[in-house]
């Protein structure tokens, strides 16, 4: 089979379970944005050297596939896609990041002020990545409001999600002795 369907070619692009929406259509444009996020994420993990950013943001990779998963879903066929074997961005998901979070807030960071990003290049791919999380999250929000989400737990994970990263970024600038 060939990467080359031509399905595309007036516009529309696939859900799940084949429902043909306008490539524009808000859940394409939030889940853009979350497959741009994972590929920072990828280039912020491939230029890091720390072991702690490496193992969280390869774990975070793999959510945003469940993310992505969810935002290509509807409704109504949420039920069909679980019972096909594919979960659901979940609180679990959220409190893996807490915790990290929790771990870098116990290393006293030292940080003042705003963020001027570009210290390193580590530092400057997860402020990048961190940018394109905010993004996602303000994609991932108009679809809560306009009721196209059932949940609000993709909301918080990737609310989450832009506080790590800043942390992250910080530890990348000043990295323990």
């Amino acid at each position: 089979m060939s990467i080359v369907t031509k399905t595309g070619d007036q516009g529309t692009s696939a859900l799940m379970y084949n429902r043909r929406v306008s490539k524009c259509h808000p859940r394409f444009e939030a889940c853009g944005t979350v497959d741009e996020l994972n590929a920072a994420l990828g280039l912020a993990r491939a230029t890091s050297t720390d072991d702690f950013t490496r193992e969280h943001l390869l774990a975070t990779q793999k959510d945003l596939v469940v993310l992505m998963g969810e935002l290509v879903t509807v409704e109504e066929d949420l039920p069909r896609y679980m019972k096909d074997g594919f979960s659901l961005v979940s609180a679990a998901m959220t409190g893996r990041l807490e915790k990290a979070v929790k771990e870098l807030e116990a290393r006293n960071l030292s940080f003042h002020d705003w963020a001027t990003p570009g210290a390193n290049h580590p530092a400057a791919a997860l402020d990048v990545a961190r940018t394109v999380c905010r993004r996602a999250e303000r994609r991932v929000c108009a679809l809560c409001e306009s009721g196209e989400l059932r949940s609000n737990e993709p909301l918080i994970y990737l609310n989450r999600l832009s506080d790590l990263l800043w942390l992250l970024a910080r530890n990348a600038e000043n990295p323990p002795q």
